[in-house]
């Protein structure tokens, strides 16, 4: 049981102005596994001043000197792994065995990697007569979510103080314990203060002081489509900078000579990691219409090794983080059937001996139209549609056929196909016959699935600005 009472703001833990308190649940037992403070929007004016007033020193703070603060945070959160897992799988319901490496070492690489990305990075050049410099934007409000929490954290945080800005975060309350660690590290890290603030609450009371406060010069978010329209609302009226990363309907494209086995079973891992809490998740299968039993065949047998269960056992699938993440899931689930999907594996049903917890079975709908509400909505849970098409120019049809454009795939036996037909999905990125994810390509979406990009130097020139400096050279 945690009990956080305190906020982290101008390098001090300081008490909050309200009394307000949010349990934090155990996805697995139930339980209260911790309480953080409700912040009020004064504990985040507070913050804001903070990060503002340290803004000149931090930002006029040499390149090399921010790198050496970082690294030192990267080996801080190193040194507490198995203490962050822990708490992510209690908070999450990721298995550990997946929480240590992707919850917890992926941020840890990430500041790493921003850290190294500063020994090389170009923040002035000439181009004719104008030297032309990289400036940071100023204060950051970065507001992100549960599903991935520190990691998510690390993607705003660690390029947003390397490009020489300050931060005010504020983490989803849902699964808030991580950040609270991360300020801890900080704070050991002796980051000057101000430069770094941790406020947790609401987002309607905190995170829309940080939208619109016109002492934040940027405001970065993760979260669903809904929320992210209304950040950039509020943002519009002091003209900052917005970042959205938002909510997706990937669709993973089987073409008629892929290895049909390594693309179904590619295809439900993707759709199924973190049980299918990712906004990246393939959860659209679009396969050839005379291939369609063989698929089903083959994604009943791949759903059958998936383990439903204690994320501290050895299990593929924990529970989702919530029980109204759990009922969302469910309902999908059951106006897919009613809207004429056939049920391949899984269902509404809680699974079997799993009565406590936010359990959901691994579900696979098929012969779902493309119109339908799960091949259309973002549903969040281990559900996945299998659509059928006809032709190449049909399926790339289908695959567009969304107000989002996160991700997606494409699996061929021909690799020059495939990258063709990637070439027409407007998405922010999609895997080749199931090509690993690159922290050091750039990550974002099209449409309603946002706007900028996170990870690698593309991460870091979302918190920069251009200035030109005209220079008066002699005349030839």
């Amino acid at each position: 049981m945690q009990r956080r009472d305190q906020l982290f703001i101008n390098g001090k833990w300081v008490a909050p102005h309200g009394n307000g308190k949010i349990d934090v649940i155990h996805s697995t037992t139930e339980a209260v596994m911790g309480t953080i403070p409700e912040g009020t929007a004064r504990d985040a004016e507070d913050a804001i001043q903070a990060a503002r007033a340290a803004f000149d020193s931090w930002s006029a703070t040499p390149p090399a000197v921010r790198a050496e603060y970082i690294a030192r945070i990267a080996k801080g959160l190193k040194a507490r792994i198995e203490e962050l897992a822990q708490l992510i799988v209690g908070e999450v319901g990721m298995p550990i065995k997946l929480a240590r490496p992707l919850q917890v070492a992926t941020p840890v690489y990430n500041w790493r990697l921003v850290a190294r990305l500063l020994e090389n990075f170009r923040f002035e050049e000439e181009v004719g007569n104008s030297l032309v410099v990289r400036e940071p934007v100023g204060v950051v409000g970065a507001i992100t979510p549960w599903n991935l929490p520190l990691n998510q954290i690390t993607l705003k945080a660690a390029p947003a103080l390397a490009a020489g800005c300050t931060v005010v975060l504020k983490p989803s309350e849902v699964a808030p314990l991580n950040a609270f660690v991360l300020a801890e590290v900080i704070e050991a890290a002796g980051l000057p203060p101000g430069v770094f603030n941790l406020v947790t609450g609401y987002g309607p009371v905190v995170g829309e002081v940080l939208a619109s406060h016109p002492d934040v010069d940027m405001v970065s978010f993760t979260g669903s489509t809904r929320a992210g329209k209304r950040v950039s609302e509020l943002a519009a009226q002091t003209v900052k900078r917005v970042a959205l990363e938002l909510g997706g309907k990937s669709a993973a494209v089987i073409l008629d000579d892929a290895d049909l086995a390594a693309a179904v079973k590619g295809t439900i891992d993707a759709c199924f990691l973190n049980s299918g809490q990712i906004c990246s998740a393939h959860s659209r299968m679009l396969v050839p219409r005379d291939r369609y039993d063989e698929v089903k065949a083959i994604a009943l047998k791949v759903v059958g090794g998936f383990t439903v269960g204690d994320p501290l056992q050895d299990t593929s699938l924990g529970p989702l983080v919530s029980a109204v993440q759990r009922d969302r899931v469910t309902s999908y689930i059951r106006r897919g059937l009613a809207e004429g999907a056939e049920l391949v594996a899984g269902g509404p049903e809680t699974p079997e001996g799993l009565d406590q917890g936010f359990f959901v079975k691994p579900t696979v709908l098929g012969n779902v139209a493309p119109g339908a509400t799960v091949a259309q909505e973002e549903i969040f849970g281990p559900v996945l549609s299998i659509i059928c098409y006809d032709t190449e120019e049909d399926a790339v049809r289908i695959a567009n056929d969304s107000i989002y454009g996160l991700a997606g795939g494409v699996w061929s036996g021909d690799e020059a196909r495939a990258i063709r037909v990637a070439r027409r999905i407007r998405t922010g990125q999609v895997d080749i016959n199931g090509g690993p994810f690159n922290m050091q390509a750039p990550y974002g979406g099209y449409k309603q699935s946002g706007n900028g990009r996170e990870l690698g130097r593309y991460g870091l020139e979302e918190y920069l600005e251009y200035k030109s400096l005209q220079l008066k050279r002699p005349a030839a």
